[in-house]
């Protein structure tokens, strides 16, 4: 969805382009002066509004309607944009397609009945110049688009369609690990506008279809109190997309949390998410303890195979429920 967004072009980059493609426009000698120059004129006229109306209107188709989004992505763009002026400036674009339209199509006509060559010439520039004027007026509207493209291309690139695991717990206990023994082919690190390290992105494949498996390093990660109201708000995005949660528990203590700290972030993510948690017990090879919870070692696939029914069970339970929908 985002990577199609073409690149923004300034202002006066659309009218160098309209007036370049104009200049190179020639109709056939005629021995009707007058006629000629009327169709050169007409003819350069409708390029100059073809390059203008076809840039302006395959950003305004390209551009994403964020009311239509899924909302996942709706939030975080509502965190980063401002909404009202990205909705403000694909509506200016709107508004310069209609007027070049229409300024093209009222000189074109005065054009046909003019009687002299200097008239056409001199209409002709006049088109030039007020087409360039409209052009002018919706600048800082492309300016904002072209920097709402840049920070739309450095989201991820998540199918919200898709039934989603997402992978909690401190640093170190071993989630980025377990992503890439869960996914059957080698998990992408994706951009993401919240956090120095970009999200892992993995897929499993299952009987059900295929299932996205995310870590996002430095969301759920530490308690909420340490974070800023743009990592709170982007936590509150997740729940948009997650139909499971993996929390990652590490008993031994090796990733230099006690365990009493992990259990209260956990505590804290089942207060934040309405959605199923699976809580799950990390490093069994180097610690294993009494408890009710399933115990693994991401390093060595133990108990690995047992967490893949386990997260089918739920994936089945999702296709079954998408289903009657």
């Amino acid at each position: 969805m985002f990577r199609e967004i073409p690149t923004v072009l300034t202002a006066e980059e659309i009218i160098d382009k309209m007036f370049r493609r104009a200049k190179k426009v020639e109709v056939p000698l005629s021995r009707n002066k007058l006629l000629m120059h009327r169709n050169l004129s007409i003819a350069k006229i409708f390029t100059a509004r073809d390059v203008a109306v076809h840039t302006l209107k395959r950003y305004v188709d390209k551009f994403p309607y964020i009311n239509k989004m899924h909302p996942f992505y709706r939030s975080l763009l509502e965190l980063l944009l401002d909404k009202n002026q990205y909705k403000k400036s694909l509506g200016a674009l709107n508004w310069a397609i209609g007027k070049i339209e229409s300024l093209a199509t009222k000189y074109s006509r005065k054009i046909k009945g003019c009687g002299k060559i200097e008239e056409a010439l001199k209409l002709r520039k006049e088109f030039y110049g007020r087409a360039a004027s409209v052009i002018k007026q919706i600048s800082s509207n492309l300016q904002f688009l072209a920097q709402a493209r840049e920070i739309m291309r450095r989201l991820p690139d998540i199918d919200a369609r898709e039934p989603t695991i997402v992978i909690a717990g401190y640093p170190n206990v071993g989630k980025s690990e377990l992503v890439s023994k869960l996914s059957t082919a080698k998990p992408e690190i994706a951009a993401y506008p919240f956090t120095t390290k970009g999200i892992i992105v993995g897929h499993m494949e299952t009987e059900y279809g295929r299932v996205q498996i995310i870590d996002t390093p430095g969301l759920l990660d530490r308690p909420l109190e340490k974070r800023n109201k743009i990592e709170k708000q982007a936590i509150l995005a997740l729940k948009y997309l997650a139909n499971l949660i993996v929390f990652l528990l590490d008993p031994s203590e090796t990733c230099g949390y006690k365990l009493e700290e992990q259990e209260n972030l956990l505590d804290e993510i089942k207060l934040s998410f309405n959605v199923p948690i699976l809580v799950v017990e990390n490093k069994a090879d180097l610690l294993r303890r009494e408890s009710g919870f399933i115990k693994i070692s991401a390093k060595t696939g133990e108990g690995v195979d047992m967490l893949v029914d386990l997260i089918m069970e739920r994936v089945n339970t999702h296709s079954q429920v998408q289903r009657r929908l």
